[in-house]
């Protein structure tokens, strides 16, 4: 018995001399010596994962950076666009740097690259507008440009052009192995493209864009590269200094936890990349371009009327002497784009050629005004919802019977209701008048009673017992609204034509 305790014993303490040992290799395999966390970074998974990493970096990188020398707003919320200020016709620089990493676009190592600066809206609705904006600011400043560039300041720009018929554009070539600064200045002002301009109203922001070409097998700059823009307000001289200097006044008076929301102003703006500007329709720089807006007459077989003009009293006897021609909801783009030209909007076909009659209709009054401007903007939606003017005199004419000869007083005395005791109606036609002279009135009748205007002599007006005025000018002009009158015709005196006379 005695000998198997001494054999658990020895047992016992060789396995804590095993486990002992054991536990000592573990804390050797663990210490400092042998354990390096740059050894387990080496493993290919991990290389793997960080050479991706680093590739997506590469890719987010744009090949080139555009910096604009001007200060942005302290006014700006932190996930706002940044807005910068600039002085109206001061030189502002923009540094062309090459971002590109090594082996990136090797195709134009060594190679001339074109690059396009614009100024356009920021506001969606005037970008739908631009040209007649434009075409408008040209009209007021003519000789003058949106964009200019400061040649004498600018550094490493060769083969500049200018488009006369875009005015807010323009370009040039230059090497981005080599140091380029372009300086720009901007003409127009925020407040130039403003609805309303009665003083202290906001400005329209605009935008700077820079889009660079590289040439393609032809030698043609066609090929894209890289676009990047940003948000800007343009001041009359020293205005963005002062607006500056407002905005932070402003930014002093707020708490600390106000500010925190706010964007830091930096001393220079760097444009954000962005897609390219679209292209330019080819009718939109013709040279055949009027310097003004006008009105097109539309084209032969487009309106009811004859293509000579007729005596005013063939164009109809209706209200504002022209019949109503609403567009229908029903309309098509092609029977919309007919009913534009029609209605004197040859202007904004383009603008409008996708639009059918709903589309159109659609549009609310300050949405017209946004793209058409004021002017034009009102005259298209009262002509969508069919307004028309007010007459400035309305009268009633009937056809005197054969019969009888009733006064106005005695019909109401002798029928009811507009009917003579034989119960035939009379029948009246509305005379509409808009200059209410005579001669407006003597060529309306002809035209109602089929009359031919060259025959008829003079018009009398049938006075108190019995006697005929003679209808002038004078005498139109104090016609009750709503008078109600008989027409007679009698031969004149020398058997050529015909006396009418209103009773």
């Amino acid at each position: 018995m005695a000998w198997l305790l001494d054999m658990d014993e020895v047992i016992e303490s060789g396995l804590v001399h095993d486990f002992d040992a054991s536990l000592l290799g573990i804390g050797q395999e663990l210490s400092a010596g042998a354990y390096s966390m740059s050894d387990v970074l080496a493993l290919p998974i991990f290389r793997q994962e960080d050479a991706s990493l680093s590739q997506e970096g590469e890719i987010k990188r744009p090949p080139f950076q555009y910096v604009m020398g001007a200060a942005t707003s302290a006014a700006v919320k932190l996930h706002d666009e940044t807005l910068t200020y600039l002085n109206q016709g001061q030189s502002y620089e923009i540094r062309m740097l090459d971002n590109r990493q090594m082996g990136e676009l090797p195709e134009i190592t060594g190679k001339l690259l074109k690059s396009i600066v614009r100024v356009g809206f920021h506001d969606r609705r005037l970008q739908y507008t631009e040209h007649q904006q434009l075409e408008g600011w040209k009209w007021n400043r003519p000789g003058d440009r949106l964009l200019r560039l400061d040649i004498p300041l600018s550094v490493g720009l060769t083969d500049t052009k200018t488009n006369p018929d875009q005015l807010n554009a323009v370009e040039f070539l230059w090497n981005p192995a080599k140091r380029t600064s372009a300086f720009i200045q901007v003409h127009c002002i925020s407040t130039e493209f403003t609805p309303r301009k009665h003083g202290g109203e906001r400005g329209v922001p605009f935008r700077i864009q820079v889009d660079t070409f590289k040439q393609n097998e032809n030698g043609d700059y066609t090929d894209h590269v890289h676009s990047a823009s940003c948000q800007i307000k343009v001041f009359k001289p020293k205005g963005a200094d002062r607006r500056h200097k407002t905005d932070r006044e402003k930014m002093e008076k707020r708490t600390a936890n106000e500010k925190e929301k706010y964007q830091p102003s930096y001393d220079t703006t760097i444009l954000t990349e962005c897609s390219p500007w679209p292209d330019v329709p080819t009718a939109y720089v013709s040279n055949s371009l009027p310097a003004a807006p006008t009105f097109t007459l539309p084209p032969q077989g487009t309106c009811s009327l004859a293509s000579s003009d007729p005596p005013l009293g063939q164009q109809g006897a209706g209200a504002s002497q022209a019949s109503t021609d609403p567009l229908q909801p029903s309309a098509t783009t092609q029977e919309t784009q007919e009913w534009l030209l029609r209605n004197r909007f040859s202007s904004y076909t383009r603008l409008f050629s996708s639009f059918s009659g709903a589309d159109l209709l659609k549009l609310t009054k300050e949405d017209l005004a946004q793209i058409c401007g004021a002017a034009d903007g009102i005259r298209l939606y009262n002509s969508l919802q069919s307004k028309s003017v007010k007459p400035r005199l309305t009268i009633y004419v009937c056809q005197e019977q054969p019969s009888t000869v009733p006064l106005p007083g005695q019909q109401l005395a002798a029928g009811v209701g507009g009917f003579p005791i034989r119960g035939t109606p009379y029948i009246y036609h509305a005379i509409y008048l808009e200059e209410m002279i005579a001669s407006e009135v003597a060529q309306k009748l002809a035209l109602v009673f089929n009359i031919p205007f060259h025959q008829i002599g003079q018009i009398y007006r049938q006075g108190p017992t019995g006697i005929f005025v003679l209808v002038s000018d004078q005498v139109v002009q104090h016609f009750e609204d709503e008078s109600c009158f008989f027409l007679s015709a009698v031969k004149a005196e020398n058997g050529n034509g015909i006396h009418i006379i209103l009773k």
